[in-house]
Parts: structure tokens; sequence; C-alpha cells
């Protein structure tokens, strides 16, 4: 079958809920990836920051074999000897006491929600269902119910209501209209530190360490959702290093197994992690074997390669020669380490017609908020594989 017969298939039996550019991707390795007709393309979306340790990489496949010839599932009724050593492996990385192993990076934003309001009710002693989680606008956290319920974006929600209440939305990087917003109800302000599916919205510099501050003087829980920005994407462990900001709770997906499964986490210490109790809350597959397995692979993989530090240098390379782009097009190139967003002037007509000549060209690049294109490769990416990507991206963006 070639990629039109499969594109064909796709749509007449599949669910219509996304828009994917039209090529019918057959295999990867590393930072390429290679369509049904053998054509090669470089990959800068990594599966939206899912692949920072690139495609198959093959210490996270050889995890992932040796485990799958063992045991795949227990369950959480019985224990596993890999879930202790993610546990371990992962506090020792990240700093923080305890975590709690999901599967999606939704699971893992709902983990963190109950786990606020129950902190709200146990130790903030807020009255009980009265408690506000704050969130900001342009927010992107996920597709549940709940979570579009706090959503800005019309399209996520008009025909999906009625919602959960508890949630106050404000302006994100204003520090004013959050201060406005606390009440002695108010459990946990739950922030993206860069927004990026947002359009790669980078909030005012010093804005995150006001946030921590407002948190402390007001006894709240300060909530990261680093499932796109953590492990590494921003030449940081976290996003939040950037202003040196320890959040609370820390929500960690995509990257976590590196592409091969889906794995995600809730990090914090033991006196908010601790108040779970037995039954409260859980997963048949969180936690399982072989998640575990891939996943401190995958972990192993960002120390043994340094990619926080190639992130860093990379992006910034990277990030200078596209602002050197002299397009018509162009509104701002913003970002840090390898997630960068080039936002188009609205006259340009749309990002999505440039990331369907970049495809054309060899490179895959997605379109965001209509107007922008997020470049986000692999976090393995050499400098040699970015001068090779230059030129077609400028002579793309130098288009009528």
């Amino acid at each position: 079958m070639n990629s039109k017969e499969y594109i064909e298939l796709e749509e007449k039996h599949g669910a219509h809920n996304y828009h994917p550019l039209d090529v019918v991707i057959e295999k990867g390795d590393g930072v390429w990836v290679y369509d049904v007709e053998g054509n090669r393309y470089l990959d800068c979306l990594s599966a939206y920051s899912a692949l920072n340790q690139g495609h198959v990489h093959p210490q996270i496949l050889k995890a992932l074999v040796d485990q799958a010839q063992k045991v795949t599932l227990t369950s959480r009724a019985f224990r596993n000897l890999q879930l202790p050593l993610f546990y371990k492996e992962l506090a020792e990385m990240t700093g923080y006491e305890m975590s709690l192993p999901m599967n999606s990076g939704a699971e893992a934003v709902e983990t963190a929600i109950k786990l606020a309001r129950k902190w709200a009710y146990t130790v903030k002693k807020i009255p009980y269902y009265e408690s506000e989680i704050i969130v900001a606008d342009g927010n992107f956290h996920g597709r549940t119910i709940t979570i579009i319920s706090f959503s800005t974006e019309e399209y996520y929600k008009k025909e999906f209501g009625p919602f959960t209440a508890g949630f106050v939305t404000v302006k994100y990087g204003d520090i004013q209209s959050l201060q406005n917003s606390i009440t002695s109800k108010t459990a946990a302000i739950m922030l993206e530190p860069i927004q990026g599916e947002g359009g790669v919205i980078i909030p005012p510099v010093g804005y995150l360490k006001a946030v921590e501050k407002i948190c402390k003087e007001n006894n709240i829980l300060l909530i990261a959702d680093e499932i796109q920005t953590g492990l590494g994407r921003t030449g940081r462990l976290f996003a939040s290093h950037h202003e040196d900001v320890r959040p609370d709770v820390v929500i960690i997906g995509k990257a976590l197994s590196g592409g091969f499964y889906p794995v995600s986490a809730v990090l914090a210490d033991t006196e908010i992690m601790g108040l779970f109790q037995p039954g409260e809350h859980g997963s048949t597959f969180g936690g399982n074997p072989l998640g575990a397995a891939v996943a401190r692979a995958a972990l192993q993989v960002i120390k043994d390669e340094d990619l926080v530090n190639r992130a860093e240098e990379l992006g910034e390379y990277f990030m200078k020669e596209l602002q050197n782009i002299p397009s018509k097009h162009v509104k701002e190139v913003r970002g840090r380490g390898l997630l960068i967003g080039v936002e188009l002037k609205p006259e340009a007509n749309g990002a999505r017609r440039f990331c369907e000549v970049l495809k054309e060209k060899g490179i895959l690049a997605k379109e965001t908020h209509e107007n922008v294109i997020r470049f986000a490769p692999p976090l393995i990416i050499n400098k040699e594989t970015i001068d090779w990507a230059l030129p077609i991206i400028r002579e793309t963006l130098l288009i009528d």
C-alpha cells in the first residue's frame, strides 16, 4: 500500500479528531523518520516533545524488550521490582521525595488536581467542596471533561458540557490578575512554565518567581505542568528552573518514556504526596513494570547524553539563526532550549501552508494556534543537522 491508500483507509475508519500532515511514517531512527515510500524527513516536532531522546533509542529499546520478556503487567494489587527502582531514580534526579505514576499526561493532570483538593481539605482546612484552583488563560493541560472545563479555547468546549466547577482563570503572565483572584478558598495555582500548545508563549521574566512567592505567602500549592517543557526540553531539567522556582507539585509525561510507552507521573514531597490513602486513586496500568523499566532507561539517557545542556546550547544557536531569516511573514521567533515558536503575521495566511511546504522539502513541523510554527526536534540533534535544515526553513519562510 502507498501513502494515499493508507490515508484513505484512516479517513474512512478512524475518528476525525486530528488534522495531521499527509505523511505516513513507517520507521524512525534518531532525529529522522521515513514514510512508506522511503522518503526521509527531519522530525522537528518530536511527538510534541515525547521524543527528547530520539526515535527508537537503542538503550530504551533494550530495556523495553528485556522487561517485556519477563513480565509486563502485575497491576498495583501486587508489587514489582521495577517500580521501587523507578521511584528512587526519579527522586534522585528531580529532588522530589515521592511520585505517583500514571499513563497519559491528562491522567497526571487529573491526579494533581485530586491531590491539590485533598490537601486543601485536610491541610489548609478549606470547607469541603469549596476549594478553587487558579489556572491561566491560553492553557492546555489535556482534553478530559474536567480539564477542558478550565480551558479558554472555545473550540475545545462548546459541545462537551456540562463542566467541572472549582477553577478560576487569570491572564497568563499577569501577576496582578493572579493576585486579585486569590481568596481564602484558593488551594493551588496550576501553570505551564511555557505554554507550548498555546503557541510557545513565554511569560515575562520574573513571573514564575513572583507566583512562587505569592503561593508561599498565601499557603497555596504551586503546580507546574511540565509535561511538554520538562526533562530537558528547554535547556533545564524543568522549565521552572530558569527562574530558580521549585513548585510544590510537578507534572511530567511525554519524554519520561522516550516515546516508547505511555508513562506520566506527579512529583511532590512526602508531606503532600503522602496524603493519598489506599484506594483513593490509581490505575491498572500506572506503575506497571514495563512502563517503569522503560522510564528508568529514558531518564538514564537524559543523564548519560547530557541532553539538558545540549538543548540549551543547540537551542540558542537554532533560535538565533531563525531570528536572522529576513522573512516578511515572521512576526517573532521565541523559545527556550529546543522548544521554539515562529509566529507569523496574520497576513501570512496561516502556518499550515508553510508546514506543508516544509514537509515536501523533508522537514516535519506542525502549526499550533494557526499562526505559529513549532520547531522542537529531538534533543539528540547535532549542529550539522540543524545547519542542514536552516536553508530549507529559510527558503520556505521567504515564499510569497
